[in-house]
């Protein structure tokens, strides 16, 4: 048996637990989904019937649906890194971070481009560094530019000071300078707004990435007349390459609204979600709270998910990396993944083991659609069916 459509959800930040190599990253000590549930106590039933109690120690027993746990294989833990790996791109080599800041003969280049000066260049965090530097910034209307742990250029402006069609220009050019030695995988724009002391980020932030280093299950989809609908940030994670037709929506519950949407239609080939509030707005902020109840409310969907498919549908539930909010840090975690598959024609409760990378799940959509493209990963086609 083989499905006409494809539905992968991202859970952004969603960990399963350390990496045998997590402590090559400091983070050990992260395991996401435990964290969470044993401060917070998570109630999923829904996903736990469909494997999710095989992981965490849920109160409600896996029945139905394929579960496991993935490894990345990719040096790193962050977002393109994580997307690239699960649609079958593997790198040798991390994206460079810059926990100093960037070298200033980047800094210098890109000053002299925008023709004004910069304020900040170090790692910080985004809601904290336009509260330390947001008046200054008003006051001289140097852009803030800094980094994080991830490998992300990042320039930071005032929707009054530099207007967001202003800023997406500063980042086109940084995205040029970033390139060879220095080709960081996300230049991204974070517009604000506000006043002193109370300064707030915009739904206007935009991504540039850097195109993927390989061929993507998004590419070979695209070049065999088949869909590759991008929802969240998908389409800017993978710099538009493969993606047929994009929902650039921002927040879990929109891209669930495109998501149901999308299943209304008639199509054959992938819908590939982000879903990011995990992540952004409670992973990053050490919020175990939040963390738990945007969880809870995507697993209440998840009914209306089974019951919006077909026969010849198939779903993925997974995420890109590790953000455990209990932790001293709020940078993400490399961490193992959770793995939940659904099909129709499942009746029992069926163990997909731990895989060895994430490329496991584009090895699988490319022998669905016979497509013979992705080099990287095992397919559990067989298993699922």
């Amino acid at each position: 048996m083989t499905f006409d459509r494809i539905f992968l959800i991202i859970l952004d930040g969603v960990g399963a637990g350390a990496s045998p190599d997590a402590d090559q990253y400091g983070d050990e000590n992260s395991n996401t989904l435990l964290h969470v549930h044993q401060h917070v106590g998570l109630k999923v039933p829904n996903m736990s019937r469909l494997g999710m109690s095989n992981i965490i120690p849920t109160e409600n027993k896996a029945e139905i649906g394929a579960w496991g746990t993935m490894q990345e294989r990719s040096q790193g833990k962050d977002t393109t890194t994580g997307h690239w790996e699960i649609s079958g791109v593997v790198l040798d080599q991390a994206f460079p971070t810059y926990p100093q800041g960037f070298p200033q003969s980047i800094v210098e280049l890109f000053c002299k481009k925008i023709a004004r000066g910069v304020l900040g260049n170090y790692p910080a965090s985004g809601t904290a560094i336009i509260e330390e530097l947001g008046d200054e910034h008003v006051h001289t209307g140097k852009p803030i530019i800094y980094t994080s742990a991830d490998s992300v250029f990042q320039i930071a402006a005032h929707e009054d000071v530099i207007p967001p069609t202003e800023l997406y220009e500063m980042c086109k050019i940084a995205r040029e300078i970033l390139v060879d030695e220095h080709c960081v995988g996300r230049v991204i724009a974070r517009p604000f707004t506000g006043k002193s002391g109370n300064y707030t980020r915009t739904s206007r932030r935009k991504d540039f990435s850097v195109e993927p280093l390989g061929i993507t299950i998004l590419d070979a989809l695209k070049d065999n007349n088949l869909s590759a609908i991008g929802i969240g940030k998908i389409s800017d994670i993978f710099a538009a390459r493969g993606v047929t037709n994009s929902f650039p929506e921002k927040g879990n519950a929109a891209c669930m609204e495109s998501l149901f949407k999308c299943m209304q239609d008639k199509f054959r080939g992938l819908v590939f979600v982000n879903l990011i509030d995990f992540d952004m707005l409670y992973g990053h902020r050490n919020n175990p709270q939040g963390f738990a109840e945007a969880l809870e409310t995507f697993d209440n969907q998840v009914p209306e998910l089974i019951s919006a498919m077909t026969d010849k549908d198939l779903l993925i539930i997974t995420a890109d990396h590790g953000n455990d909010p209990t932790t001293a840090t709020t940078d993400h975690s490399r961490e193992y993944v959770p793995l939940l598959v659904f099909q129709k024609q499942m009746s029992q409760s069926i163990s997909l083991g731990v895989r060895s990378t994430f490329a496991d799940i584009a090895k699988t959509i490319d022998e669905n659609f016979s497509l013979n493209k992705i080099k990287h990963g095992t397919s559990f086609l067989s298993s699922i069916q």
